[in-house]
C-alpha cells in the first residue's frame, strides 16, 4: 500500500475527503437503522455512524498505534499474511512485555503446544462442552501465516508471555440477553473465527459492487494482501482500522449486543487491565473488528465484572432448580488445508490456503514480489498436472496466462495480482472455447492447488487424548495414510489375508463411530446379506480433524476405540425392547464385524435372554438368520472353532421360532411375504444333513396351522408345499388346493396368485411337474374378465419371480403345447402401442368411409 495503495485505494471515492460519504454512508445507515426492529436504540446511533475517516485517522494515531502507549492495539484479519507481516514489524519495533490474543482464555495452557516446534500447522484447538441436553464443539484454527499463531511464536522465541482473552464459549453462549435466551436460536457457529459481520456488513457490499469486486475476499485481496509487503506499517495498520470500523458502525448497538460482540469485548477489557497492572507495555491483537470497541469500552468504562451465583439459591434465599453440571473440554489437534480453506470448512477465516501460505513464505524469505513469483509457481504446478491427464496445455498458454496475469494487475490499479487475476488468467487462457463441465477443468485442478493438501501435526503434550492416540497406533499397524489428505483406497482379501481382516475391523469400527474416515464401496455386506460371493472388500478412506474431533466426542465413553465402540454398541442394545431377539441378535454380528469379541460373548447371553422372551416370529426368525451367518463365517468373524455357545443358541433360535408360528393366525398383510420366507427358511434348516434342527417340531405346528378356518392363502400355500415334500400330506394336495381356489367363488379366485406364492417359494417343481396345475390355471385365466384379470397379472407376476430363466423356458413350452404352437411363437414381440393406435384410426377411418358409401 504506502502511497501507492493509498492512491490506488482512496482514489475510487474521487474527490471526496470523507469515506463514509463517498460511499453515501448516511443513507446506507439510515437504511440500516430503519430497518432495526429494536425500539431501544441510543440516541446517539445515527451520529456514531456518520464518524468521518479523519476522526478514524486521529483516534487510530492517538489510541491504537501509539508506540508511548501502555497499549498497542493490533487490528487485523484472521488467517491474512499481510496483517501477520506487519504484526512482526510491530512486535519487533514495540518491543512488548506481554501479548494478548483474541481466542478462548481456556486454551491458555495450550500455547506451549501450539509454539512448540515440532507442532505443524495446520492444527487447531477444539472445544466442547456438553450441560445436560446441550453440547457444541467449535474450532479455532491456526495457519503459518494467521496473526495469532505468529504471535504465539513470536513471544516463546522473545521469552515473554502470550495469552488468550476472549469468552470461553460456552461462556458466550450463556451470555445471551435474556430476549434473546427466550426465542428459539440457530445452531452456535463451528468456528471461532466467524468473520460473517465484518464481510457482510452493509459498507463492505456497497464497496465491493462500487469496486466491481466478486466479493468481500476479492476485496480484501485486492487491498491488504498482494504488495502488502512494500507498504508502510502504520498505513496498512491504518487502512485495516479504518475499513473494520467502518463495518462495525454498520450495526447498533443492540445488534452487537444480541450478537455477543460487546459482552466478548467488556471480557477481553478486564484481561488488559489485569495486564496493565502488571506489565508495561501490553500488545493487543484482536480482530480489526473488535479494535474501536475496545477503544470505546475503555473510554466509556462500561467494563462491568460479571458476577458468579450459584442457581441452587435465588435471590431471596429459597432454593431454585440447579443447572446441570456443565463439563468442557479443549484439546489441541490436527487441521487440514481443505478444512481451514473457507470456501470448504468453517468460515474460518480467507479462502485459497495454499495460495496464501505460498505467499506467506515467500514474504518471509525477503523475495520481490512474492505475489507473482507465488504465480509463477502455481501457473507451472498447473500446467504440469493438466498435461499429466492428458490435456490440451501448452508452455505459450502458461506464459500467456501469466502475462495476462500482470496486465490484469496494472488494470486494476495494483502492484502486483492476486489470486483472483491468477483464476481470471487462468479462465481466459487455458480454457479453449466454451465454458462447460469438460472444459472447466483447468479451472477445477487450480482450485485444487490453490486449497491444497496438508495436513497438520500437533507436538505429543499431556493434552494428548487416549482415543486418539490409539486410533493412530491401530492406523500405522494398518498402513493407512493419514499424512495427506484426499481420498485413499484399500482393497481388503478378507479370506486369505488375517492382516487385512484387522483392517477390515478397524474401519467398520470407526464408521460405527461416525467418525468419517472410511466409507465402504464394494464387498459382501453381512447385515444384508447381499454380494456375499466377493471375496474382497473394497474400502476409501480420508482423514481429517473431523474425524479427530468425533474421536475426541467419544473419549467419554473410553480411551481406546475398542472401549469406545463397545459401550456404544451397548447402549444401542440396551435401547432396544427386552423381547427384539432379532435386532439383538444384529447387532451381535455387527460387534463380531468390528472385532468385539468380548462385547459378543455378553451379547450372546442378552440374545438368548431375548429369544426366551420374544414372541415376534418374525422377530425370532431374523435373530435366526443372524445367527446362522455367523456360525457359517465363524472362522472369519473370529470365532473360536470349540466354542459351543453358538451353535447352542442356534438350536434354541429355531425351536423358539417354530414354537411361534401358532401365532400367524393373524397377521398383516404387509408382513405376508416375509413370513412366507421365514417359513421357507425353517423348512431348509429342517433338511440340514447335520440334523442339528428337527423336523417333526416344524412340520406338526405347520399342521395345527392348516386346520385353521381362516388361513391367510399364502401361509397355506408355503405350509402345504412343505407338508407334502416332507411326506406329511400326499403330493396331489397342492394341485388339489390350487384348483380349489380356481375354481372356487369370485372371492376365492382373487387368492390364486397369492396362494401360488406361498407352494411356489418352497415347492416351484410342482409346477413344472404337474400338467394338471399348469392346465387349471390356464383355463382360470381364460374365463377371467378383462378386469379381473388387470387385477390378478400383479400377484401372479410376483409368484412367478421364483422360478429361473430357464424354469420359465420351460413353463412356456407347456403353454405352447397347450395352444398346439411353437415357443418360438410364444416369443414373438407384442405389437407396439403407438401402432396399435394407428391401425384403430385406419380402422375408424376406413369404417366411416364405407358408411358414407352405404357399404
Amino acid at each position: 500500500m504506502g502511497d501507492t495503495m493509498v492512491t490506488g485505494t482512496y482514489n475510487t471515492f474521487a474527490d471526496c475527503d470523507d469515506l463514509t460519504t463517498g460511499l453515501d454512508m448516511e443513507d446506507i445507515q439510515r437504511e440500516r437503522l430503519n430497518g432495526d426492529t429494536d425500539s431501544n436504540l441510543d440516541t446517539d446511533t445515527l451520529h456514531s455512524h456518520t464518524i468521518s475517516r479523519a476522526e478514524l485517522e486521529s483516534i487510530f494515531a492517538q489510541h491504537v498505534f501509539d508506540m508511548h502507549n501502555p497499549v498497542l492495539y493490533v487490528p487485523i484479519r484472521h488467517h491474512s499474511p499481510g496483517c501477520s507481516h506487519h504484526l512482526l514489524q510491530m512486535i519487533a519495533r514495540y518491543e512488548p512485555e506481554i501479548i494478548l490474543i483474541e481466542g478462548p482464555e481456556a486454551g491458555d495452557a495450550l500455547i506451549p503446544v501450539l509454539s512448540d516446534p515440532n507442532t505443524v500447522t495446520p492444527v487447531s484447538l477444539y472445544y466442547t462442552y456438553e450441560q445436560g441436553e446441550e453440547r457444541a464443539a467449535f474450532y479455532f484454527p491456526l495457519l503459518d501465516y494467521s496473526p495469532e499463531y505468529v504471535a504465539i511464536g513470536e513471544a516463546a522465541r522473545l521469552g515473554i508471555p502470550a495469552k488468550f482473552i476472549d469468552l470461553n464459549y460456552r461462556r458466550r453462549s450463556v451470555a445471551q440477553d435474556e430476549s434473546e435466551a427466550e426465542r428459539s436460536t440457530a445452531e452456535p457457529s463451528t468456528s471461532y473465527q466467524d468473520e460473517h459481520l465484518l464481510t457482510g456488513s452493509s459498507f463492505m457490499q456497497a464497496l465491493c459492487h462500487k469496486l466491481n469486486c466478486r466479493s468481500f475476499d476479492e476485496l480484501w485481496d485486492r487491498w491488504f494482501e498482494s504488495g502488502a509487503a512494500d507498504v508502510d506499517t502504520f498505513q496498512y495498520m491504518q487502512d485495516v482500522f479504518v475499513y473494520c470500523t467502518l463495518s462495525r458502525l454498520c450495526y447498533t448497538s443492540s445488534q452487537l449486543e444480541q450478537d455477543e460482540t460487546l459482552s466478548r469485548e467488556r471480557h477481553m477489557l478486564h484481561h488488559i487491565q489485569a495486564a496493565q497492572a502488571q506489565y508495561n507495555k501490553v500488545l493487543l491483537l484482536t480482530g480489526g473488528f473488535h479494535t474501536y470497541g475496545l477503544i470505546q469500552h475503555k473510554s466509556n468504562n462500561h467494563a462491568t465484572l460479571s458476577v458468579s451465583v450459584d442457581d441452587s439459591t435465588s435471590a431471596n434465599g429459597s432454593k431454585t432448580k440447579r443447572t446441570p453440571e456443565l463439563r468442557e473440554q479443549i484439546y489441541p489437534m490436527v487441521y487440514t488445508f481443505q478444512e481451514a480453506d473457507r470456501l470448504n470448512g468453517y468460515a474460518s477465516g480467507m479462502p485459497y490456503v495454499a495460495y496464501y501460505d505460498q505467499l506467506w513464505q515467500n514474504m518471509q524469505n525477503g523475495i520481490n514480489h512474492p505475489a507473482s513469483q507465488t504465480a509463477i509457481v502455481t501457473l507451472s504446478r498447473l500446467a504440469k498436472e493438466l498435461r499429466s491427464e492428458q490435456e490440451a496445455v501448452s508452455t505459450s498458454d502458461a506464459i500467456e496466462a501469466y502475462s495476462l496475469f500482470q496486465g490484469l494487475a496494472i488494470l486494476r490499479g495494483r502492484q502486483e495480482g492476486g489470486v483472483y487475476e491468477l483464476l481470471d488468467s487462468v479462465t481466459s487462457c487455458f480454457i479453449k472455447g466454451e465454458r462447460t463441465l469438460v472444459s472447466d477443468r483447468p479451472l477445477d485442478q487450480l482450485r485444487i492447488l490453490l486449497t491444497g493438501d496438508r495436513i497438520g501435526e500437533v507436538a505429543k503434550n499431556p493434552f494428548t487424548v487416549p482415543i486418539v492416540e490409539d486410533f493412530k497406533r491401530q492406523a500405522a499397524a494398518c498402513k493407512l495414510q493419514l499424512g495427506t489428505t484426499g481420498k485413499h483406497k484399500k482393497v481388503l482379501d478378507l479370506h486369505t489375508r488375517p492382516r487385512h481382516r484387522q483392517i477390515s475391523r478397524l474401519l467398520h469400527m470407526m464408521e460405527f463411530l461416525g467418525t468419517g474416515l472410511a466409507v465402504r464401496q464394494s464387498g459382501p455386506d453381512w447385515i444384508s446379506y447381499t454380494n456375499i460371493n466377493l471375496m474382497r472388500e473394497t474400502w476409501t478412506y480420508s482423514y481429517s480433524s473431523y474425524t479427530e474431533a468425533r474421536l475426541i466426542e467419544h473419549s467419554i465413553h473410553g480411551g481406546t476405540l475398542a472401549i469406545a465402540a463397545t459401550r456404544r454398541a451397548e447402549q444401542e442394545v440396551a435401547a432396544l425392547s427386552q423381547h427384539n431377539s432379532g435386532a439383538t441378535a444384529e447387532w451381535l454380528l455387527r460387534v463380531l464385524l468390528m472385532g468385539l469379541e468380548q462385547t459378543a460373548t455378553k451379547l450372546v447371553e442378552q440374545t438368548r435372554q431375548a429369544l426366551r422372551h420374544d414372541g415376534s416370529f418374525l422377530s425370532l426368525c431374523r435373530a435366526l438368520t443372524m445367527l446362522e451367518r455367523i456360525h457359517e463365517h465363524r472362522r472369519l468373524l473370529g470365532l473360536r472353532e470349540h466354542d459351543h455357545a453358538l451353535p447352542e443358541l442356534l438350536q434354541e433360535a429355531y425351536h423358539q421360532a417354530v414354537a411361534a408360528i401358532d401365532t400367524l393366525q393373524q397377521v398383516h398383510p404387509d408382513d405376508h411375504s416375509q413370513i412366507v420366507q421365514a417359513l421357507k427358511q425353517l423348512y431348509m434348516l429342517s433338511q440340514a444333513e447335520s440334523g442339528t434342527f428337527p423336523p417333526e417340531p416344524l412340520y406338526d405346528r405347520l399342521s395345527e396351522l392348516l386346520d385353521q378356518l381362516k388361513l391367510v392363502p399364502a401361509l397355506e400355500g408355503v405350509s402345504v408345499a412343505i407338508l407334502s415334500r416332507s411326506g406329511y400330506l400326499p403330493e396331489h394336495e397342492m394341485t388339489e388346493r390350487a384348483r380349489a381356489y380356481m375354481q372356487g367363488t369370485p372371492e376365492q379366485v382373487k387368492h390364486t396368485a397369492a396362494y401360488l406364492q406361498g407352494v411356489f417359494a418352497a415347492a416351484r417343481d410342482a409346477f413344472l411337474y404337474e400338467p394338471a396345475l399348469l392346465k387349471s390355471l390356464n383355463q382360470l385365466l381364460s374365463q377371467l374378465s378383462h378386469d379381473d384379470f388387470v387385477q390378478m397379472i400383479p400377484e401372479l407376476r410376483l409368484a412367478f419371480t421364483f422360478f429361473t430363466s430357464t424354469e420359465m423356458q420351460m413353463i412356456a413350452s407347456q403353454v405352447a403345447s397347450l395352444y398346439s404352437i411353437s415357443t418360438a411363437e410364444l416369443e414373438q414381440p407384442a405389437l407396439d402401442e403407438a401402432l396399435l393406435q394407428h391401425t384403430s384410426a385406419l380402422d375408424q377411418a376406413i369404417r366411416k368411409e364405407m358408411e358414407r358409401w352405404i357399404l
